[in-house]
């Protein structure tokens, strides 16, 4: 796939919010924000975004410029009057569709610069204005557009529950799985990493959402929240095996190391890829939020896999599979230890562990029985009343 053409089609705000969200990160050098200083007000600029300009300036984003905020705030009141003229001339000379598109217009030109309220009390005049459900549909991707923007999560899960009830009307399938991309993103962002791994995987072979980001960034997103919510089996059907990804995963740095690696156990490996990965993650605008809790995550799988095949190893032998120090595992197992996190305790005299994970076919085997004495309590309390 073309990543350059793909990128084209990214809804330029969302390309300007990652922007000025690095802008914003503590760990970007000097230099890169230059370069990211100049894109961002030249994108501001070209959309005449005034509220946007101006809150940056404020915050001390962008350099103060009295001017060019004038002209753009007059550009604007010049644009708007010019499309009131258009709605007034629909609403008087042409039809029900020519009035909605005039509508429409208005709401999109709202998005384009930057007036967030302007432009939701817009697109909730043009849906007044709109009878297909896919072109209402159209209008809620419109709308979480806008959530993905400023971030604003009570109003991207306030649409994706609208668009759900406006699919139970009806709807395509095309729309209804561009949605899942959407909702996944939501719950990617909110740390909800399970469902937003299952909504990604089901929309693998579906994809078309590259307004909000390229296939490959979606690969991404799919292989990193897959790793720390499915088990081995799932994991290998459906990420290391899957065609769609394995045509992808390659242009992104480290992702495949850091998938195979944790598959194949190959622990080395996988520290080194994983050290790669972070900078990604810290540097990716939904996910940067959630760093630590994913790190986290992520080294509670690794353990518990490398645990999961002994009933007691030595710390050394460990330290060995990770390519570290036996202080750093000690450090590193007995937080997780702590947390509930591992089914292991240590011995530090013997230096070994020893796994006391819970046996399944026992907890089973006493949920069994708890559940037949539950029954024959309420079968000899039948039989008393039946007895009467």
């Amino acid at each position: 796939m073309d990543a350059g053409g793909e990128e084209a089609k990214q809804e330029r705000h969302l390309v300007l919010a990652h922007k000025l969200f690095l802008l914003s990160h503590p760990d970007l050098d000097d230099l890169a924000k230059v370069a990211l200083r100049s894109d961002a007000l030249d994108a501001v600029k070209s959309d005449g975004m005034a509220p946007l300009f101006e809150s940056l300036a404020a915050a001390g984003v962008l350099e103060p410029d009295d001017a060019l905020l004038a002209e753009m705030r007059a550009r604007i009141d010049e644009e708007v009057r010019k499309l009131d003229e258009k709605i007034a001339d629909a609403e008087e000379n042409l039809g029900e569709s020519e009035v909605r598109e005039a509508h429409l217009a208005k709401s999109l030109y709202f998005m384009r610069v930057g007036e967030k309220e302007k432009a939701l009390e817009q697109l909730k005049v043009t849906e007044g204005k709109t009878v297909a459900v896919g072109q209402k549909m159209d209008l809620v991707f419109y709308t979480l557009q806008i959530g993905l923007f400023y971030m604003d999560f009570d109003l991207i899960s306030k649409s994706i529950d609208k668009a759900k009830n406006l699919f139970e009307e009806g709807g395509d399938w095309e729309r209804k799985n561009r949605l899942k991309v959407y909702e996944g993103l939501y719950f990617m962002a909110t740390r909800n990493f399970k469902k937003a791994a299952s909504l990604f995987l089901d929309s693998i072979s579906t994809f078309t959402t590259y307004e909000l980001f390229p296939y490959d960034t979606f690969v991404f997103y799919t292989v990193i929240t897959s790793i720390i919510t499915l088990d081995r089996v799932s994991l290998k059907q459906k990420v290391v095996d899957a065609p769609e990804i394995l045509a992808v995963i390659g242009k992104v740095p480290h992702l495949s190391e850091f998938l195979n690696s944790l598959y194949n156990c190959q622990y080395k490996s996988f520290f080194v890829a994983f050290s790669g990965m972070t900078e990604q993650i810290k540097l990716d605008r939904y996910l940067q939020p959630h760093f630590r809790y994913y790190m986290r995550e992520v080294r509670t799988v690794v353990y518990s896999q490398f645990l999961e095949s002994y009933k007691s190893v030595t710390m050394e032998a460990m330290a060995a599979a990770f390519g570290v120090t036996v202080d750093f595992i000690d450090q590193e197992l007995s937080r997780f230890i702590a947390a509930g996190k591992l089914h292991c305790k240590i011995d530090k005299v013997a230096g070994v562990l020893e796994t006391n994970r819970p046996d399944a076919r026992n907890a089973f085997y006493q949920a069994t029985i708890k559940q037949g004495d539950f029954l024959l309590n309420r079968i000899q309390k039948l039989s008393r009343v039946i007895d009467l």
